[in-house]
């Protein structure tokens, strides 16, 4: 079913469709979201509120850069140190 309504906006008139990079960084943000909000990426169990929380986080952050004026690539950068960062105080806490 999804797979019809893919070829048929596909298939569409110019003016229906959107560019394919519409959604691309969104990605990290999900990660970081979840990372923020508590999940290890080593495995485990996330709750929806941390995520909640890590999401919100995130949004400021992208708030904060975007008013400074930070070009998206060192957003991008920005946010993978916020993972990376996220992640060694996961570990530590975890052993």
């Amino acid at each position: 079913m999804l797979a019809a309504l893919a070829g048929t906006i596909e298939v569409a008139p110019p003016f229906f469709r959107h560019s394919r990079q519409r959604g691309t960084g969104y990605e990290l943000d999900a990660i970081a979201a979840v990372v923020l909000g508590g999940t290890s990426l080593a495995g485990g169990k996330g709750r929806i509120f941390g995520t909640l929380i890590g999401a919100l986080i995130l949004g400021f952050l992208n708030n904060g850069l975007n008013l400074m004026g930070v070009s998206s690539y060192y957003q991008m950068i920005v946010k993978a140190v916020v993972i990376l960062l996220a992640v060694l105080v996961d570990n530590k806490s975890s052993k």
